[in-house]
């Protein structure tokens, strides 16, 4: 059965929410407890929930397959934006960027994500239509990307290499100017501290593009279903930064599920023409591989939380540790 041709009106609606969600997030960002963590938790859950509701309108407009697809690219998109997280806090970390300060650098990254990823879906579904063989580079990148993610925890970076080399080569002020980008110093403009975080952030997710993009692309071709889904999972990240921030880096096995999730792609990609994997099929290993690195690595949160109480207790003078005989 031939897919339903996507209306006008549709991409009309998608951008009208797009636009929505992006005006409620600022007005979030603006109001006085916007930004508490509680209040991230539970932009994270609304943005999530927006995100499965238009999945919702896809099955009703286009069947089911597309809202496999879709939920697949979703889950795809959303999983590996944690990866982002870390990169993240990384780039704040090596310029001492405040708190208070990150919010508006995160809402132009994301701003420039939504362009970046517009072209790279394009050029990517461009290139499929004309040369076959690009599968086969695509599930490489992808399997490339699987190695250097399971290869060394996101979290253990401690620098960031294209922040240095962005303060070596412009005109940089170690002050703040309050949220703005630029310092008026000795006569001459200079970049604060914010724009060479926004230039990384924004160059850092054209190498996740790179990656994110493939994997969307192997579980479906349809333009609106990618960019869509791609859309509604990278929207919510700056409130799910807020969520995690302090908590993402205990998540230890979490690169596993994400190397898991990256390689699935690339094999399926690569093995399309002789073994299909259905979109349902495609959800739940997505699912099982992040529900199964999240789970290890709160398990071995708690298991260290054990034992670190329990010789807490052996080391007080009332546990058996610290019995005085007289």
């Amino acid at each position: 059965m031939n897919p339903t041709p996507v209306s006008p009106w549709e991409w009309g609606l998608f951008g009208v929410l797009v636009v929505a969600m992006i005006v409620i997030d600022q007005l979030a960002h603006h109001s006085k407890h916007g930004e508490s963590k509680k209040a991230a938790y539970a932009w994270s859950v609304a943005w999530i929930c927006v995100g499965l509701a238009f999945g919702v309108f896809v099955w009703l407009r286009h069947g089911v397959t597309a809202a496999h697809e879709y939920l697949g690219a979703y889950l795809i998109e959303k999983s590996l934006s944690l990866d982002n997280l870390f990169v993240f806090l990384v780039i704040f970390a090596s310029l001492r960027v405040p708190e208070d300060k990150q919010r508006g650098v995160l809402f132009w990254g994301i701003f420039g994500a939504l362009v970046f990823r517009a072209l790279f879906i394009l050029l990517g579904l461009e290139a499929l239509e004309h040369w076959h063989w690009v599968v086969y580079i695509f599930g490489g990148i992808l399997l490339v990307a699987a190695w250097r993610v399971a290869r060394k925890h996101p979290g253990e970076e401690s620098d960031n290499k294209l922040v240095l080399w962005l303060e070596k080569r412009l005109p940089v002020t170690t002050e703040f100017e309050g949220t703005r980008f630029f310092k008026h110093v000795g006569g001459s403009w200079q970049a604060t501290p914010l724009l060479i975080a926004l230039i990384a952030i924004e160059l850092s997710d054209v190498a996740f593009a790179i990656d994110s993009v493939p994997a969307a692309l192997s579980v479906s071709r349809n333009l609106f279903v990618v960019y869509t889904s791609n859309v509604f999972a990278i929207l919510g990240l700056r409130a799910l930064y807020i969520a995690l921030a302090k908590t993402v880096h205990e998540l230890r096995y979490l690169h596993w599920g994400l190397a898991a999730v990256l390689a699935f792609a690339g094999l399926k990609m690569i093995l399309a023409e002789w073994l299909e994997i259905p979109p349902l099929l495609s959800v739940g290993i997505i699912v099982l591989c992040i529900g199964l690195s999240v789970c290890a690595s709160l398990y071995a949160r708690k298991k260290e939380s054990r034992r670190a109480a329990m010789m807490r207790n052996k080391r007080s003078p009332g546990g058996r540790g610290g019995e005085v005989h007289a």
